[in-house]
């Protein structure tokens, strides 16, 4: 059985770390799906990539998922991206991946780049054991996943938005108290990168005093340690 279905990992952020296979098979696929085709754009121009793009975003996968699985069963050979990062990790490509399992469609998906694993690296904290928690509840259920984090003992980590980074802080001060240590790493593999560790309040403090731009990975140390 022929690959038809590619998942191909993206650049978090310095288009360098492109693979040379992840360029190769997106020259030759016969259509690549992108989470917003106007940011793939750029990455695809960078490396001369011709290939057609497609739309493919949380908000139509599930009404295009039947097309492209009977395109797949077609021959048709199909590349997904999403605009950073690896597909299905807090992207789009999860449900579609679900799809050619039970489809018995043969996929691969390319080793690359991932935001959380720097990110956990770059903190110090354990990395033998963690748990991913990709991007909080952002109103309901919020509190309530906190409270259950609380009690977890491995490293934590998880994605966060520039606008909410501040305010996510302080709830992390107010439910894993003023002593567990917490790394925010932002803006990874691009000019401004950072990574500042402290409490919860410290980092809160510091970031109503910096600039708080960019894409946020945040990463608490496993309890006890």
């Amino acid at each position: 059985m022929e690959t038809v279905l590619y998942l191909v990992p993206t650049p978090i952020g310095n288009l360098a770390d492109m693979t040379y296979r992840a360029v190769q098979i997106l020259n030759t696929v016969d259509t690549i799906l992108a989470e917003d085709t106007r940011t793939s754009g750029v990455l695809l121009k960078h490396y001369d990539i011709k290939t057609k793009t497609e739309s493919f975003h949380a908000h139509n996968e599930h009404k295009r998922l039947d097309s492209i699985i009977e395109r797949l069963k077609s021959g048709e050979v199909i590349a997904l991206i999403s605009d950073a990062g690896t597909p299905g990790i807090s992207d789009p490509g999860f449900l579609l991946a679900r799809e050619a399992v039970k489809n018995q469609v043969k996929f691969e998906v390319l080793p690359g780049a991932t935001a959380f694993v720097p990110a956990i690296i770059k903190s110090g904290f354990a990395t033998e054991s963690f748990v991913y928690e990709g991007f909080l509840p952002l109103k309901k259920g919020r509190q309530t996943k906190l409270s259950q984090l609380v009690e977890e003992k491995r490293t934590i980590v998880f994605y966060e938005s520039t606008h909410r980074i501040v305010k996510t802080l302080g709830q992390l001060n107010e439910v894993f108290g003023d002593t567990r240590q917490v790394s925010v790493s932002r803006e990874l593999t691009k000019k401004f990168e950072e990574t500042v560790i402290g409490t919860a309040k410290e980092l809160m403090t510091y970031y109503e005093e910096h600039t708080s731009k960019g894409e946020f990975v945040v990463v608490i140390d496993a309890k006890g340690k």
